[in-house]
């Protein structure tokens, strides 16, 4: 059977988001190699300049769980155009930054619209196709997650070896410029919007609870063991906040985020592999630097052409989109877990070294991006038109918490290993038993052409 064509409006479309996408998804992979940099700049500790990092994840933990209302209540274009206006000026801010405590509070802007782009993205690509082809879609727009932790590294490096560290942030502007224009003109209206009361009690239980889980975790690791104490009461309060919201959803008929979603089994085993996913995805972001630069010894710059192959195995991957619309998510996440595994066992086995590191590394980055690429797919599968916002910003915050979780398990793991090859070596093997895992949550996937090809529609036993 010929493979249908893709609409020239539609890849026009996803061609302006996934530019708007761009700049945040640089700028994080950016500001990570900037560090040491910053504190001597600044002149201020590497604790301080850490909550850059900090204050830009728990804006987009605070604001991600509003994306959905807002969509619905505003239209998507004109969140969309808002928050990529809001991470412009956050950009100019920081580049303007006088002190550590200016660059953090401006850091949190740049956050909060990161934190709103992101689910609409994949709102409006999903609403716009009409459930067709959303694989093939969905690996355009995914371009910018796909290069970012590639080009970020070595972007970052550059600029940091040549001019001042104001750039990283400078950099964004031109990128943001042609986005918002592109977007202002190539992203139509709604063509329905929802009117719909924000549900305040929600709002003030999940926000709090979602930024409480994401700095928890975020202190994990610290030096001496002082981290686990310091994340203790922030996770259990966070923990307490969102059970609270949960139960809240599953009650009210017009919640903040429908927590009944997962009911449905296909959509309840893509939020498993989203966790899982985040978590040996931004896992594997924050190890392989640091492996790359004290396990084998290279600098900021070689660390980054080092970690090109991922990159070359993560645009590889785009081919998944046209198999996920063939044949359906499950056999896709599938292989894809089994190969990213397989691909992490030279690290676990301290046998990462020579060519053995990009060939891995080329393998790595095709299994884990062919796993995000359709397990997204997945997540929209038996959904009804108005519940893909809901679906849009669930997935985004498991990615996000598994992303927090994966970090700081490694982090703490490479702590109390003091840093050694044999603590990486632990590191690894437990990112790779995370995939392993997942094969299980993955068998509950559509795994046929009709499942991966159909419609949105309103799911069995719903209006």
């Amino acid at each position: 059977m010929p493979k249908e064509r893709l609409d020239s409006a539609l890849l026009r479309l996803c061609g302006v988001l996934a530019l708007g996408a761009f700049a945040p998804l640089l700028d994080s992979t950016i500001v990570s190699v900037a560090v040491d940099v910053l504190a001597d700049d600044l002149d201020v500790p590497t604790t301080t300049v850490q909550w850059v990092s900090t204050a830009y994840l728990l804006a987009f933990a605070m604001v991600m769980p509003m994306s959905g209302w807002a969509g619905d209540r505003f239209g998507t274009r004109r969140v969309w155009l808002g928050a990529l206006a809001l991470f412009s000026v956050g950009s100019l801010l920081c580049a303007c930054a006088w002190s550590a405590g200016s660059l953090i509070v401006f850091r949190t802007l740049q956050g909060a619209g990161g934190g709103l782009m992101m689910p609409v993205l994949q709102t409006i690509v999903i609403r716009a196709c009409g459930g067709r082809q959303v694989g093939r879609l969905i690996a355009v727009v995914s371009l910018p997650a796909l290069l970012g932790p590639v080009l970020g590294p070595v972007f970052g490096g550059l600029l940091l070896g040549h001019f001042d560290w104001r750039w990283i942030f400078y950099v964004n502007l031109p990128v943001c410029v042609l986005a918002l224009f592109l977007a202002w003109r190539g992203v139509p209206p709604d063509s329905r919007q929802r009117a719909s009361r924000l549900d305040v009690v929600g709002l003030v239980l999940v926000c709090p609870g979602l930024t409480a889980l994401v700095y928890g975790l975020s202190q994990c690791g610290g030096q001496d063991g002082e981290g686990e104490g310091r994340a203790l009461l922030p996770m259990a309060a966070g923990a307490v906040l969102v059970v609270a919201f949960v139960g809240r959803s599953l009650r009210s008929s017009a919640p903040l985020i429908d927590m009944r979603l997962f009911r449905l089994r296909s959509f309840a085993a893509t939020s498993v592999l989203m966790f899982v996913g985040g978590s040996t995805m931004y896992g594997g972001m924050f190890l392989l630097p640091l492996y790359c630069q004290l396990v084998l010894g290279k600098g900021v710059v070689a660390t980054g052409l080092l970690l090109v192959p991922q990159g070359i195995g993560a645009l590889v991957a785009r081919v998944a989109g046209v198999l996920t619309d063939r044949i359906g998510p499950r056999p896709v996440v599938v292989t894809g877990l089994l190969l990213s595994a397989v691909a992490t066992w030279p690290f676990a086995a301290s046998v990462g070294e020579g060519s053995i590191v990009g060939v891995a590394l080329f393998f790595r980055g095709l299994g884990t991006s062919a796993v995000s690429l359709a397990v997204t797919v997945g997540a929209y599968q038996g959904l009804d038109d108005s519940e893909v916002a809901d679906a849009s910003t669930t997935t985004r915050i498991l990615q996000q918490l598994g992303g927090s979780f994966g970090i700081a398990a490694l982090a703490v793991l490479l702590q109390r290993g003091g840093h050694t090859a044999t603590a990486f070596a632990h590191a690894f093997g437990l990112t790779a038993a995370l995939a392993l895992c997942a094969v299980i949550a993955a068998a509950l996937l559509p795994g046929h052409r009709a499942a991966a090809s159909a419609p949105l529609a309103p799911a069995e036993g719903r209006p």
